[in-house]
Formats: structure tokens, C-alpha cells, sequence
């Protein structure tokens, strides 16, 4: 058992509440349970969300922080990692937020989409506080068995992997969807961090061409570090300049693909518009709802013969392959500023609110929480 006899975190209660610092116990270990000093956890859309009560079924209060990378502090029995490796005191590892898939439901051996799975939990997301330390927003987090754990290499910094975080995810998940081909020209509606590793991994797919609209400077600025050959823009005034920038950059007949990661209903017609006759647009930013939008069937879908998709989330297989990209090509994105450049800024647990606060106006593209204080060598 860890010498940690208690630790510190960030307790959210419930809708339009501010985050509140709260102590917990060390937790006792089941067999095959590890627990984790969490060296990092994410700010992600999906936390702003829950601080305004936009998802259903969330057993406030909650320990925010669905993806987070820890050391591990102590184990019991002998658990492994999915790649069968034992789990061992010490080493870096990042975790699979989804659990309790059944594994016995039509989602999960039919449909093939176990995210979808009526028993799914995820942490820091629909796992109460009442129940233990299962978010990242806390100094400790607990490991039950059964949790998907993989070890992290050595040669992947921590920061490289929580840059990667959610977002690179869902992105891999996107970009499969889209089915990205050589020499296509690919529009990216939103510059988070979603939107920004989709970019990224059109252009490490070979896209001939990569767009990018988005309202936020901040964001416009990190898309062009990350090599986007066009950062636009949106406009906002109703003339729709950044829809016919588009079409003008494509001869008039749009992109190839579009993925939108606004989380706008507006901008799932706007995208439509901007995607050419024939071709492919994916729907990954509404994770939430967030209304409606109205949409002529003739004309929008049937005459130009687009292909609609939608993207809900992640499962292992996309988790696992972000290490294995973050490993290749992390460090030579952002003209070799690397992955890590897409965080804005590393918060301590008394920032959370304002982490909070920061990513929803769009002030920063990513933010991190460092629940515990930078150890300094002697």
C-alpha cells in the first residue's frame, strides 16, 4: 500500500457550482487495483460541459479528468498492462477513461461499438466521487481492476502524451471515419485541440491540402504553427467570408473532406457548403447537444451526393495507437516544437475554476492540472 494516507481534489457538485478542493482517504487496494500520483490530467471541452450540467446521467459530485498520466505507486496482485506486461511500481502509465463495457451486448459484439454499451462508465466523466478517487483532477487516482492500463515508453515524455490527451483520440477516430486519401484537400472546422490534432493527422496522412476555420486568434496562431496551409477566419458578420474563401481555394467546388469539431450546430451547413459534390463530412464536435439545425435533404445531401458520419467518442484501439503516433511523429509536428506546443498553460488544483473558465472563452487552446507540486532535484 502507498505511504499516501490521503490526498487532495477537485470536487465538482453539480451544475453552474465552482469547483471545490476537497481531502479524500488513500484508497485500499483491491487485487488486480493500482493506484497512481497523477502527474497530469487534461481541461477538455467535455469538463466545461460538465460544469454546466450538459450531459445526462452524471452522478454529481465527480473528480473531473477522464484522461490523465500517473506513476504508479502501488499495486496488488499482479496486474498487466494490454500489451501483458506487468504493471509495476514506478513506471509511467495512461489509462483507457472508458470501463465497465460488458463485452455480452448487442453494442459491444454486434454493432462493434462498445462506446455505446448501456453499462459503460468513464472516469472522471459518470463515476462519482462518493464512490472514490476516480478522476484526474486529484493528487491519487485509483485503478480498479479490469482498467485498461498502458505503460507509457520511455522514450514519450508525460507531457507529450496528456498534449496528445483526448483530443488525439477522438481525432484518430475522425480522420479513420473520413477515410483521408492522398492528395485531398481537407477543411477542419474548429482549431481546439480535436480540430488541431485532426489537422495534424491530415497532414501526416498525406493530404494535399489542409484548411482551417475557426473565430479564435489564439487558436488561428497555433493551427499555423502546426502547418496548416490556410488558417481562416470565421466570419461572424453573416456575409459568410470564410465559406467562400473555401470554395474560392477550391475552384469553387469545395474540399474533399471536412471534419467539423466546433461542437456549432451553425456550422455543420456551413461545413456542408464548403465540402464539394461527392464527398465526406464528419461530425465529431458534438459530443453533447447542442440544438438543431435545419438542412434541405434535396439540395444539401441527395443532389451533391455527400457522404454524412458521425464520430461519438473513442475505443481502445484509437487510445492505443496515439502512443504509437505520439512516438513517431510527436516531436517533429509544430516544426518540431513538438505536440506538447498545442498546451497553452499547466494549472495547480486551486486554478481549476479558472482553467475552467479560460478554455471555455477560448483564451487558451489546451490546458493541463498538475495536482501535485513540481518536485525540484537536489
Amino acid at each position: 500500500m502507498s505511504a499516501h494516507a490521503s490526498c487532495t481534489a477537485a470536487v465538482m457538485h453539480g451544475a453552474n457550482r465552482p469547483v471545490e478542493l476537497q481531502h479524500f482517504s488513500a484508497p485500499e487496494l483491491e487485487p488486480g487495483g493500482v493506484l497512481l500520483e497523477t502527474l497530469f490530467s487534461e481541461v477538455c471541452g467535455t469538463d466545461v460541459h460538465l460544469s454546466h450540467g450538459r450531459l445526462a446521467g452524471v452522478p454529481y459530485p465527480i473528480i473531473p479528468g477522464h484522461v490523465s498520466v500517473g506513476k504508479v505507486l502501488a499495486v496488488r496482485g499482479e496486474p498487466r498492462d494490454v500489451d501483458g506486461r506487468p504493471v509495476r511500481v514506478g513506471a509511467t502509465v495512461t489509462f483507457l477513461d472508458v470501463v465497465g463495457t460488458c463485452n455480452a451486448c448487442w453494442f459491444c459484439l454486434v454493432g462493434k461499438m462498445p462506446n455505446r454499451c448501456p453499462s459503460r462508465r468513464v472516469y472522471g466523466v459518470t463515476c462519482s466521487a462518493k464512490e472514490g478517487l476516480y478522476g484526474g483532477w486529484s493528487q491519487l487516482i485509483y485503478l480498479k481492476p479490469g482498467v485498461s492500463i498502458l505503460e507509457v515508453p520511455s522514450t514519450l515524455m508525460p507531457e507529450r502524451v496528456i498534449a496528445g490527451g483526448c483530443a488525439l483520440p477522438t481525432a484518430i477516430h475522425a480522420v479513420d471515419t473520413a477515410r483521408i486519401q492522398l492528395g485531398d484537400r481537407v477543411l477542419i472546422q474548429g482549431a481546439g485541440p480535436v480540430g488541431l490534432s485532426a489537422a495534424t493527422l491530415a497532414l501526416l496522412s498525406g493530404a494535399g491540402a489542409v484548411y482551417v476555420v475557426e473565430r479564435h486568434e489564439v487558436r488561428l496562431a497555433m493551427a499555423r504553427d502546426f502547418g496548416v496551409d490556410e488558417a481562416i477566419r470565421l466570419d461572424v458578420t453573416g456575409s459568410n467570408g470564410h465559406v467562400e474563401r473555401i470554395l474560392a481555394l477550391t475552384d469553387g467546388r469545395g474540399v474533399d473532406v471536412t471534419i467539423e469539431a466546433t461542437g456549432v450546430p451553425a456550422a455543420v451547413k456551413d461545413g456542408i457548403r464548403m465540402t464539394r459534390d461527392g464527398g465526406r463530412y464528419v461530425v465529431v464536435g458534438h459530443y453533447t447537444d447542442h440544438g438543431e439545425v435545419g438542412l434541405n435533404p434535396h439540395t444539401e445531401i441527395n443532389r451533391k451526393h455527400l457522404e454524412i458520419r458521425g464520430v461519438w467518442g473513442v475505443d481502445f484501439s484509437h487510445f492505443h495507437r496515439m502512443l504509437r503516433i505520439l512516438d513517431r511523429h510527436g516531436a517533429r509536428v509544430a516544426g518540431g516544437k513538438g505536440w506538447e506546443h498545442m498546451v497553452s498553460r499547466t494549472y495547480g488544483l486551486e486554478e481549476v475554476n479558472q482553467a475552467l473558465a479560460d478554455v471555455e472563452t477560448g483564451r487558451i487552446v489546451k490546458g493541463l492540472i498538475r495536482p501535485n507540486p513540481v518536485r525540484t532535484s537536489r
